[in-house]
């Protein structure tokens, strides 16, 4: 099973929408996945499940388990700021070290409003995932200009849409 976390607490997030098309494409090759969606995250976790309090919080450590349980992911990562979201690098940081990601493998999806299509937010978990011993797929999917290429759930770019499908067959074999 590949878990496939939606990296942005935002609600109602294009984050969100990718993440589920990403499931149905992975659905169709055959492989059974799981969203893990930040907008979940209990809100208290950055005081609550951090540091001292790792381990503590019993709605917190849900997300932990399926993620310690878990060897592949795939991470939808929006670009905030030049980079990821904040509340994606607290909930990094809230998993147990270096248990959650040494030796297991994932692929990450950027996506942006604008022209970049968050390859500097990939970039910086791309450092942070190889300093945890995670390995990263080499095809990394930069979606720009995301609203304007989507619609109704759906992505409306044909090249996204493969990129996508290509990755999807290679975290599979991954």
């Amino acid at each position: 099973m590949i878990v496939i976390i939606a990296g942005t607490n935002r609600k109602n997030s294009k984050t969100r929408v990718i993440s589920k098309i990403y499931q149905g494409i992975l659905s169709k090759l055959g492989e059974e996945s799981i969203i893990l969606d930040l907008a979940n995250v209990p809100s208290d976790f950055i005081v609550s499940a951090l540091y001292e309090n790792s381990g503590k919080n019993a709605d917190f450590n849900k997300y932990r388990q399926v993620i310690e349980n878990c060897s592949k992911f795939v991470f939808i990562v929006p670009e905030y700021n030049g980079s990821f979201p904040g509340v994606l690098k607290a909930f990094i940081d809230g998993l147990k070290y270096p248990d959650s990601f040494t030796d297991k493998k994932c692929a990450l999806v950027g996506i942006s409003s604008g022209t970049q299509g968050g390859g500097l937010a990939v970039s910086h978990l791309t450092d942070i995932f190889n300093y945890c011993g995670m390995h990263v797929l080499a095809l990394k999917p930069k979606l720009a200009r995301i609203e304007a290429n989507t619609s109704n759930g759906r992505i409306t770019n044909d090249l996204y849409r493969e990129l996508l499908e290509n990755q999807a067959r290679q975290i599979i074999d991954f």
